[in-house]
């Protein structure tokens, strides 16, 4: 709020890379107006209150004079009071409504637009030669690793079971990763797959995408909870209303869990598959950081990510998201993107995004530098590492060859006793 007051014009252009100048212009007049109110009633319940202060005191010294106290307010007075209070209270509930529904201020070096504004910043490696390509979906068929028919009669459209070889591909991807972000100095968590409403709020997800996640109904969960669509949410909520120790900045935890998405499964070519559904499993990054440490961080976990996808042999890039294209809490991303021989596009398996202190804020997650007495905003960053729903079917396409088999990377040979999968 109080940049909004200091520069107004200054927000409004930020904003107007991820929002029609027009919506942005109504929403800073509608949140100025309540702000306005917000301090004007402030103000006269700051005199009011000074008024019957110095009431009390002048009857209380009449009577310790002798003198004949002056009678105090009258109850339709008291009564005033109380109904300028409920306005108070209305008004700013209005207004943090209204804050808790601006999207973040991209960075400077952010750039309007969508994803056609997107800017591929590094590319590693070089397409595989695949002389006559087959998708992952039938691969999977032939290797006998998915069976998407059973996953569907089990939850319903969007949903897949993984069998033999493909079940122990997934879980030593998953294996893998924990070990690769233990060494990378990251704090393991296995959060709770449910979480409270506040979460959400935290991290930026509500009110906005609410309807996105699975909620669990009011007669059974009478706080409000729902299943976390990835363990940033959690990892985040985890230390709400915390002030973390300014020594141990950065903190840098991750967590492995399966995500649920109400998000459709994609009847695309490029979406088919386990590439998008309503279960998928995911190790996220996160780090909790002081201002000055953010963008090195930032650095250093998309370095990470694309060492990740690199141990695995595959071929990538690195692209830097527009502002309509990134999430509405973060200040900036960067996409992992894999080539897909298939479809002949590159499909995301991580993004890797500073928040600034945007997530803090609503978190109300703080630090305070030694001997001061004020607290300050941590910012924080977060990133897939990674979406092993996408990097299976990449594994597959990419290393394919003629005979029908595929290579296993070398990373996860010795968890799965193998270094090819072959059709059964």
């Amino acid at each position: 709020m109080e940049l909004i007051r200091k520069d107004r014009e200054a927000v409004a252009t930020a904003l107007a890379k991820r929002l029609d100048p027009a919506e942005v212009t109504r929403a800073l007049d509608d949140i100025q107006r309540l702000d306005q109110e917000r301090r004007a009633l402030i103000t006269e319940i700051d005199a009011e209150r000074q008024r019957r202060k110095a009431e009390a005191r002048a009857y209380a010294e009449a009577k310790r004079s002798g003198g004949t106290p002056q009678p105090v307010a009258p109850e339709a007075e008291r009564k005033q009071l109380a109904e300028l209070e409920s306005q108070l209270d209305e008004v700013q509930s209005r207004l943090r409504s209204a804050m808790s529904e601006l999207p973040n201020l991209p960075a400077d070096d952010v750039v309007a637009g969508g994803k056609e504004a997107n800017r591929v910043v590094r590319t590693f490696g070089e397409a595989p030669a695949i002389e006559k390509v087959r998708d992952h979906v039938e691969l999977s068929r032939a290797l006998g690793l998915v069976d998407h028919e059973r996953g569907v009669k089990l939850g319903g459209s969007g949903f897949w079971m993984y069998t033999g070889m493909g079940a122990r591909l997934e879980w030593a991807l998953v294996n893998w990763l924990i070990e690769q972000n233990i060494q990378a100095g990251y704090e393991f968590l296995l959060p709770p797959h449910l979480l409270l409403e506040s979460a959400g709020f935290a991290a930026g997800q509500f009110p906005k995408f609410h309807d996105d996640v699975y909620h669990i109904d009011k007669q059974s969960s009478s706080r409000g909870q729902f299943l976390l669509p990835t363990a940033e949410t959690a990892i985040l909520g985890a230390y709400q209303d915390e002030i973390l120790e300014t020594p141990k900045l950065p903190l840098k935890a991750f967590a492995y869990t399966p995500c649920y998405r109400r998000e459709a499964a994609g009847s695309h070519s490029d979406e088919r598959g386990t590439v998008r559904g309503h279960q998928f499993n995911k190790v996220e990054i996160f780090q909790f950081t002081l201002p000055e440490q953010a963008g090195e961080a930032l650095e250093a976990m998309v370095g990470h990510v694309e060492g990740l996808v690199g141990k695995l042999g595959l071929h990538f890039q690195t692209s830097l998201l527009a502002a309509s294209d990134a999430s509405a809490s973060m200040k900036k991303t960067l996409d992992v993107e894999v080539w897909m021989p298939s479809t002949g596009k590159y499909k995301e398996v991580s993004s890797v995004s500073w928040a600034g202190d945007y997530q803090a804020r609503r978190a109300a997650i703080r630090y305070r530098e030694p001997g001061a007495k004020q607290t300050r905003f941590v910012h924080t960053l977060n990133g897939s590492a990674l979406a092993t729903s996408r990097l299976f079917p990449a594994i597959l396409e990419q290393h394919q060859q003629s005979d029908g088999s595929v290579v296993v990377p070398e990373v996860l040979r010795d968890k799965l006793g193998t270094d090819r999968l072959t059709p059964r």
